[in-house]
């Protein structure tokens, strides 16, 4: 069975559908991703044959970095054709991907921050790069909050203090962090990574389907937020991101390279505590 999008390259093998974000310039999140992921889901739900979709992604540098400042009306619409006349945000479209069918795995070699972060934890699983992952939630550094889901998920997978210092610092986190305080199951140096998760993704792929799924179910009813709290955050933002303050800061972090291979985006965290 083919799977063709444009921002994802697919390839099928035991039961694994490995999704390879490839959204140049640096995989910034937009209405075409936003299409593509929809489109997966809805693929992916159709059929038995993917058990487990592992997403990685073709920049060394950038797994999802932030979303599309310059796009945000789009994507947005986008996302608003995924649910019903209340799932009208990412966030909601997230709360889809945590809910699909298949097992999902975030194989994260690069940057993942803001939205791009709020998808790793939307996942079923994370496993990271020491050597290249760097997760942040910069949000509330640039006048604004996470509103795909960071505050709910990063609660309950780190705990109140942690979640904390991740969402108030705004500092980048590095893989060995990451792992130490919850955010990811494991960090492995890329010599291990891949062939790592793809045993594991092969051998959860090759149990019964309805155990897997039932299992999968009441993990989730167990651990995954509320679908009005996720809309509670998506509300905050709207309230957030018209205050002025966080439009002038935004304008000087695209004055310094926001939305470019640039030093900003490289190295988010310092670039915030220099505004």
């Amino acid at each position: 069975m083919a799977f063709t999008y444009s921002t994802l390259r697919t390839e099928l093998s035991n039961g694994v559908l490995w999704a390879t974000i490839d959204n140049p310039p640096i995989n910034l999140i937009d209405e075409r991703f936003v299409a593509d992921l929809i489109a997966l889901l809805d693929d992916t739900q159709a059929t038995g044959d993917v058990r487990v979709v592992v997403f990685r992604s073709a920049d060394p540098d950038f797994f999802l970095p932030h979303v599309d400042l310059t796009r945000i009306a789009e994507y947005t619409a986008v996302a608003a054709t995924s649910g019903g006349p209340d799932d009208i945000s990412l966030g909601a479209l997230y709360r889809r991907l945590s809910e699909a069918r298949p097992v999902t795995i975030a194989l994260l070699e690069g940057r993942a921050r803001a939205a791009g972060g709020e998808f790793l934890y939307a996942c079923d699983m994370r496993f990271a790069s020491l050597e290249r992952a760097v997760i942040g939630q910069p949000e509330v550094g640039t006048g604004v909050f996470p509103s795909a889901g960071a505050v709910q998920h990063i609660v309950r997978l780190t705990g109140r203090g942690q979640a904390m210092q991740v969402i108030l610092g705004g500092e980048d986190v590095d893989a060995r962090e990451a792992e130490r305080i919850g955010l990811v199951n494991r960090a492995l140096p890329d010599d291990e990574l891949i062939a790592y998760v793809k045993a594991l993704a092969e051998r959860i792929g090759s149990f019964p389907e309805a155990a897997v799924r039932l299992a999968k179910r009441r993990i989730n009813a167990a651990a995954l937020p509320a679908k009005e709290d996720v809309q509670v955050d998506s509300g905050l933002f709207q309230i957030l991101a018209r205050d002025g303050s966080s439009t002038s800061r935004l304008a000087a972090l695209m004055e310094r390279g926001l939305q470019q291979r640039s030093r900003t985006e490289l190295e988010f965290g310092a670039a915030l505590g220099e505004l």
